[in-house]
């Protein structure tokens, strides 16, 4: 018993180092997007591409020719993660180049509770207390944001925003109650999915080799490692808890734009994600205090995969 608690432990804050870097990942965004100045479509098309293939890439080194049993084996859960991170893709930088990046930020910020939400009604996953009050600290930040009405951006950036935000959840949810099936190839598909998608709309052949640039380091540092992070991460911790940890990416998207790019955030802003902050940080203290860790009696395997692991032979053994 001892030793299974242990173990759980030991998934637990593997979980949260995996979240807090996918957050830190995903939250250079705001200044690709900022320094990039090729059309959405064409952007998001090229970085599809890249990130897909150093997804893939990733995977079948881990896995070796193993891999593609894996792929063979992909089922229905596989395909809804894969679409609704699609959706997340193409909403989330939709709504920060339509609109402000803070405000897309705040929206985000709400998505623990949506997360919460819907991991109770579908699998039944209850919030713990500190989680529960961690989420309203947090929302009261939120609400400090929401103070100032200057930069929100346009509708249309406001409504990819609470896509972005509603389809983040329930990909988290997702991954939370399949976390026995490899997820790693429906991330590498979904970011070619957007690929397929943008294509339409986009110009793939006038992008200038600056941009190119950029496109590709946004592709592999934001995108790629995000996903193959959050992956890692998200079945290990509960529902809830994930969707908290991963919200430190909304101060640290403000708080990047505002030091590399001098896009320099209103004091509302400013005061609410230090809330947000202080929400964030106190709870993973908190839980690593008293080492929560999933109950092993649920049925579902823990995660093999360990830090250690990155780097050795763990074919058949991912999630």
């Amino acid at each position: 018993m001892i030793a299974m608690r242990s173990n759980a432990q030991k998934h637990y804050r593997s979980g949260v180092f995996f979240l807090a870097a996918s957050a830190l990942a995903w939250s250079s965004s705001g200044v690709f997007i900022r320094l990039i100045t090729t059309d959405l479509m064409t952007t998001l098309f090229w970085r599809g591409i890249v990130s897909g293939t150093a997804i893939f890439v990733l995977f079948f080194l881990l896995n070796g020719r193993g891999g593609w049993k894996v792929v063979r084996r992909m089922s229905w859960p596989s395909f809804w993660a894969a679409f609704f991170s699609t959706a997340s893709m193409i909403s989330g930088i939709g709504s920060m180049y339509y609109g402000s990046i803070a405000a897309s930020m705040v929206i985000l910020a709400t998505c623990p509770f949506i997360t919460a939400y819907l991991a109770f009604l579908t699998i039944g996953e209850k919030p713990n207390r500190i989680t529960l009050i961690a989420s309203l600290i947090a929302l009261s930040g939120v609400a400090i944001m929401l103070v100032d009405k200057e930069g929100t951006g346009t509708m249309l950036g406001l409504l990819l925003a609470v896509i972005m935000t509603v389809t983040a959840a329930a990909l988290g949810v997702i991954m939370r109650h399949h976390r026995n099936i490899p997820m790693l190839p429906a991330m590498a598909s979904s970011a070619w999915l957007c690929s397929m998608v943008t294509f339409w709309f986009a110009a793939p052949l006038a992008v200038n080799a600056s941009n190119m640039g950029l496109i590709i380091a946004f592709g592999i540092v934001q995108n790629a490692m995000g996903l193959i992070f959050y992956t890692y991460g998200a079945p290990r911790v509960p529902a809830g808890d994930a969707s908290l940890i991963i919200s430190l990416e909304v101060p640290l998207t403000v708080l990047w734009v505002w030091l590399l790019i001098g896009d320099v955030p209103t004091e509302a802003t400013l005061a609410g994600g230090a809330v947000v902050l202080a929400a964030l940080f106190g709870h993973i203290w908190l839980e690593m205090r008293r080492q929560r860790a999933d109950p092993v009696e649920s049925g579902h395997q823990l995660p093999a995969i360990d830090l250690d692991d990155l780097a050795g032979d763990v074919a058949g053994k991912r999630f």
